[in-house]
């Protein structure tokens, strides 16, 4: 059968059903005006259309990271390609599988300094897995397939497809490929089974063992098998920022989470342990402070990671594993089951004692008289009220470590927000993706009045598409973190991070045609949190705002350049 001659256009389209894309965020403009066109004339996948390309990418992020599945973004050339920018780079941090595809001027004006005419290519090559240039039309299929297939293995991230206008217009038969083979990329998916048996041997024979999961368990559909070893060996674990949900924090041998904002006995726990088990995770700055400070304690460390650059690049490991998060853990859990003597030292009193006796210090409290708004309160009413089963997105700030220490999670995938990258602005376009994946479920954006703000026009998007997205502003008229870090280490100087022009934010959500309250009293935060989720405004977005107490800080703080044992607590002494 011969193959069908069509558009450059229809080709990318057609590429995209062929990936079984269900949804496209993007904004029109000059360069992409062909492939919209074909858009038009299909109806096997819906676009939203954003009000900033920013957004765009950041809806399509949110989308993968609650789904597994590849987020696609599609903007035009020029300076809808470098506002989405911001977007590439904070999935890129996060390892977030995207296939992001820019319009470019016709290959004939390339390097002419063309009308909205900019190097996207050149731009985006420090903030994605890979990017390409299309230069002809029989490459745009093989191109967006390749496009995919790196998007999603290995370690995950974002991959960008430049097409040039007058290929777009071009015609050429459509043959997509069945499979797609690089030379040059093969990731490992299997870890050694050597290493595997010298890191159980390890774990089994630890007086003081410890894990550490990442991102990577949440990226690579791990929680189960996590969950599974754990148990199986009766070890304390801890998650990053980004690991929240990866295993479940009701479970007694979760200690919270770790890090800047950690727990206590999070922290402590990382610090004095002999074997340490990394699973999916980076040993960032604002995981284990001063690298330095963390190894003074002696201990030996296990990594498992899919990226073989991140393993020794901070710390140096002992027992490398590379290999996709989820088969290493089901080997060594294999492996476990077979071995004859299972006796582990785990169970040891005196490292449960010392955990025990961290978790008295109960660092996660805080004073309320009721007299003001406390945010903590919020998060906590919000989990109540919600069943801990919503999604949770979250901008950047005080008010997203709050959501991460207050709101406990026990599924992967329901807590989004910006890691590595640190995005102010992502929440409401988070929340949006969130909800056209999961259109019957619970979706709330915890933000702040600085970061709501920056992506704050997606309120149209929202009304157009009828996304009933909750919107939790805590607003303390500040930059809250900018503030808190402006108190300890700035002499109380808050150069710039006053808030003092702050629009009426119920009006400016009625006026995108949203419900809007204003919550001033903490004897009302119950009632409004119900109102806003209850089947009367189920299929409305509602826009909260809470007006909270101005003075309040994110407690643990491990201060910058500092280490995990080295935190400022809530009664203000450091525990030095």
């Amino acid at each position: 059968m011969k193959a069908e001659i069509i558009t450059g256009a229809e080709i990318a389209i057609r590429s995209l059903q062929k990936e079984n894309v269900k949804f496209v965020f993007g904004y029109p403009g000059g360069a992409v005006l062909n492939i919209y066109d074909a858009i038009f004339q299909q109806s096997s996948f819906k676009h939203v259309l954003v009000r900033h390309e920013q957004a765009a990418v950041h809806a399509a992020d949110a989308y993968s990271r609650a789904t597994g599945d590849v987020g696609v973004a599609l903007v035009t050339s020029g300076p809808g390609a470098t506002n989405a920018v911001t977007g590439i780079a904070t999935a890129h941090m996060d390892s977030i599988p995207m296939v992001i595809i820019s319009g470019q001027v016709p290959t004939h004006a390339i390097g002419q300094d063309a009308f909205q005419e900019c190097d996207t290519v050149g731009i985006t090559r420090p903030c994605v897995k890979h990017n390409f240039l299309v230069k002809d039309i029989k490459d745009i299929a093989s191109t967006i397939k390749k496009a995919f297939y790196l998007a999603a293995t290995g370690r995950p991230g974002p991959v960008l497809v430049d097409i040039p206008k007058d290929i777009t217009a071009e015609t050429a038969e459509f043959i997509y490929p069945e499979n797609i083979s690089l030379r040059s990329y093969n990731p490992v998916k299997h870890g050694h089974s050597g290493q595997i048996n010298k890191a159980l041997e390890l774990l089994i024979n630890a007086e003081r063992p410890m894990v550490y999961s990442g991102g990577g368990v949440v990226l690579g559909n791990a929680s189960e098998a996590l969950t599974e070893f754990v148990k199986l060996l009766g070890l304390p674990i801890t998650n990053t920022l980004m690991g929240l949900g990866g295993f479940p924090a009701s479970h007694e041998s979760f200690l919270g989470m770790l890090g800047m904002h950690g727990t206590y006995q999070a922290n402590m726990a990382m610090q004095e342990c002999d074997v340490l088990l990394a699973v999916g995770a980076r040993f960032d700055d604002r995981v284990i402070g001063n690298p330095e400070h963390f190894l003074a304690k002696p201990k030996k460390i296990i990594h498992i990671d899919i990226d073989p650059a991140s393993i020794s690049k901070r710390v140096k490991i002992d027992i490398p594993i590379v290999g996709d998060v989820r088969l290493v853990l089901e080997d060594l859990i294999s492996t476990f089951k077979t071995q004859k003597n299972k006796n582990s030292k785990t169970s040891d009193s005196e490292w449960l004692k010392a955990i025990n006796q961290w978790k008295e210090k109960d660092c996660m409290s805080y004073e309320d008289d009721g007299t003001k708004i406390k945010p903590q309160k919020v998060i906590q009413k919000l989990h109540e009220i919600t069943n801990g089963e919503a999604f949770i997105t979250s901008d950047v700030g005080q008010h997203q470590m709050w959501a991460a220490q207050y709101y406990p999670f026990n599924k992967p995938r329901r807590w989004i927000n910006s890691g590595g990258l640190g995005t102010m602005g992502v929440g409401l376009p988070y929340a949006m993706g969130c909800q056209l994946a999961f259109p019957d479920s619970q979706v709330a954006c915890v933000t702040g009045e600085a970061s709501i703000q920056m992506c704050i026009q997606e309120l149209s998007t929202c009304k157009q598409f009828n996304l009933p997205v909750k919107i939790i502003n805590l607003n303390n008229r500040y930059m809250g973190m900018v503030r808190q870090w402006q108190e300890f280490f700035y002499g109380n100087r808050y150069a710039e991070s006053y808030m003092d022009a702050l629009p009426d934010f119920v009006k400016l959500a009625e006026s995108y045609g949203h419900v809007g309250m204003k919550i001033e009293k903490s004897s009302d935060i119950e009632s409004a949190l119900k109102e806003a989720f209850s089947p009367k405004l189920k299929e409305r977005l509602v826009f909260l705002d809470f007006i909270t107490d101005q003075t309040e800080n994110v407690f643990p703080m491990v201060p910058s350049g500092k280490g995990l044992s080295e935190m400022i607590l809530a009664d203000g002494a450091e525990d030095l």
